[in-house]
């Protein structure tokens, strides 16, 4: 393609960001249409926590369909939309395609080996595999072994990492992610409407805790005893105190930060909410028996990814009680610890595209500026996350749609995000795989990679999970889910 061709394209096609939104907003559409009676997604592949190979993939609806065939249809998919995108964008169509079969096979291996029952299972899924034990990792520990395999070939197989360059766009597939995340937050904020009032109002206060008591503690922290500068500092801030791989990577496109930083953020928050997982459960059930509610909160605000922090509450919810049958010799209804986890994590996640606006106001006027010069309207919209946009739409979209639907309605549209979201894990999966082919450990070490593991260790087990803990026992201390006879 020519400069000048190049340089006529409107900006709206030209920027990952704008694709970002492009994608997303075409995938949620395509489930949209379940409200119409079109199955039009239902061959997208589902992954499933497996001990019986066979068992791991799935369609996501249609029946018929084999889960090999239905993997085979999701990559020609992406193959086709993603690349349209690259050539929009003025991208080497063919080396794209050649790269991303490569990455997308491999990812698709690892979030597969991810999902097998004695690396994923949680307590409360024992039972269904019939296992004693498991690592406890949720099928995100798939996200773990992408990025590991990624870092092995791109430190050890510098020849192989140059071929797959072209393809190589994790911040692209990550802003997609988020994008088709504000239909499932937006669906999560629906279902939320109907539940008691308590609980409503105290996900609304966990948006104060999140964004202006954690954020300012962490940011404050990283700066002065760690020496690190606001390009870090913000991202690590977010990724930490928010809802980890989404607030920074939409932290890091607000204040213009180089890709490296919110990627490195993203696999620590990914790392440390692994860690999370396997111990807060356990202590809620251990110190929190008697108050379930304020064990459910916990979890929301505690454990920062929203993988993690539901499969924590559901953690919880199981443990919980199971507990109180044996020593208080009550049997709590189920679903109330979870229900109050994930509204606690969907009320602090709405907030995510108005923080990222506020951040990127705060560095256009005072952190970046330059002295004697003016920033306008147009110096805030450069810095502003485009994609945000698309996850705050795609938000309100389902609000609207669902906010005067009846109750048939309600269930074709879970649908239809459900499916739109299957992608949604396939984006942020090859997300991780392509942050290990960009991170050389080298590089990582430079970059002060020790350093931030410590920030993260020193603020979140140093006061983020604890003043959780105060403020969830504050607001639901003496409430218990319904008893069942």
């Amino acid at each position: 393609m020519s400069q000048e061709a190049k340089g006529a394209r409107s900006p709206l096609l030209k920027s990952e960001d704008w694709w970002a939104v492009w994608l997303g907003l075409f995938i949620f559409l395509l489930g949209l249409l379940k409200l119409t009676g079109s199955d039009v997604l239902g061959w997208v592949v589902k992954t499933n926590v497996w001990l019986d190979f066979s068992k791991a993939l799935t369609p996501v609806a249609a029946k018929g369909l084999s889960g090999f065939a239905s993997l085979i249809l999701t990559y020609l998919f992406l193959t086709i939309v993603l690349s349209i995108g690259i050539s929009a964008m003025g991208g080497n169509v063919r080396r794209f395609i050649a790269g991303f079969t490569i990455i997308f096979w491999i990812t698709y291996v690892c979030w597969i080996i991810g999902h097998y029952a004695y690396i994923a299972a949680t307590p409360d899924q024992f039972e269904k595999y019939k296992i004693g034990w498991a690592l406890r990792l949720t099928g995100e520990a798939g996200f773990i072994v992408a990025l590991i395999v990624g870092l092995i070939i791109g430190n050890f197989f510098p020849g192989f990492t140059r071929f797959l360059q072209e393809a190589t766009k994790p911040e692209w597939y990550i802003k997609t992610a988020i994008v088709i995340l504000g239909a499932k937050i937006g669906l999560a904020a629906l279902q939320s409407t109907g539940l008691a009032a308590q609980v409503v109002f105290r996900g609304l206060c966990a948006i104060i805790e999140a964004y202006l008591i954690y954020w300012p503690l962490v940011y404050f922290i990283a700066r002065k005893y760690f020496k690190f500068t606001p390009e870090w500092a913000a991202p690590l801030a977010s990724g930490i105190s928010i809802c980890g791989v989404s607030a920074a990577i939409a932290t890091g496109g607000a204040i213009k930060a180089r890709p490296v930083v919110p990627i490195i953020v993203s696999s620590l928050v990914i790392i440390f909410a692994v860690v999370e997982l396997i111990i807060l459960p356990f202590a809620a059930q251990a110190w929190l028996y008697k108050e379930p509610m304020v064990a459910g909160a916990w979890m929301g605000l505690a454990v920062k990814t929203d993988g993690a922090a539901a499969a924590s509450g559901a953690m919880v919810d199981a443990l919980i009680r199971s507990k109180a049958i044996s020593v208080l010799g009550t049997k709590w209804q189920e679903g109330w610890m979870l229900m109050t986890t994930t509204t606690v994590k969907v009320f602090i996640d709405i907030f995510i595209a108005i923080w990222a606006f506020i951040l990127a106001i705060v560095w256009s006027v005072k952190i970046d500026r330059r002295e004697g010069e003016k920033v306008n309207a147009g110096e805030i919209w450069l810095r502003f996350p485009k994609f945000v946009l698309g996850y705050a739409g795609l938000f309100i979209i389902v609000l609207l749609i669902g906010a005067s639907a009846s109750g048939d309605t309600l269930k074709l549209l879970k649908a239809g995000v459900g499916q739109a979201d299957a992608f949604r894990g396939i984006f942020f999966a090859l997300t991780f795989f392509t942050i290990g082919l960009m991170s050389n450990f080298r590089k990582l070490r430079e970059e002060g990679m020790g350093k931030l593991a410590v920030v993260y260790v020193v603020c979140l087990f140093g006061f983020i999970i604890w003043i959780g803990l105060v403020i969830s026992w504050l607001f639901f201390h003496g409430i218990t889910p319904p008893t069942v006879a």
